[in-house]
């Protein structure tokens, strides 16, 4: 009797043995399934996320370019448009100009012939 007890200690054992093993192994694979999944995870995130931050920087990037293309446009248009008013004012002073210089030099030729008449009238009579 001793060695069937013996015998069954040992069966015993072995298959406790064995199904500790077996659990500790099952254990092992499911923790290094998590662990799988949890890194995927986290680089899917930050896939995402950089994606997230590259849109974001080139709709900030095209937004800039765009308000400084209208601003040096509305520059040029400003400066053009005040170029184009100085040019203007000084055509209109330099004709306003020989406009005065043309009725003084008239007005002294009217006057001097006036004078002329006038001094070879009396000296004539």
């Amino acid at each position: 009797m001793t060695v069937l007890v013996e015998v069954l200690i040992v069966v015993v054992v072995i298959v406790v043995v064995v199904v500790v093993v077996e659990v500790l192994v099952v254990l092992i694979v499911e923790v290094v399934v998590v662990v799988v999944v949890v890194v995927v995870v986290v680089v899917v995130v930050v896939v995402v996320v950089v994606e997230v931050v590259v849109v974001v920087v080139v709709v900030v990037v095209v937004v800039v370019v765009v308000v400084v293309v209208v601003v040096v446009v509305v520059v040029v248009v400003v400066v053009v448009e005040v170029v184009v008013v100085v040019e203007v004012a000084v055509v209109v002073v330099v004709v306003v100009v020989v406009v005065v210089v043309v009725v003084v030099v008239v007005v002294v030729v009217v006057v001097v012939v006036v004078v002329v008449v006038v001094v070879v009238v009396v000296v004539v009579v």
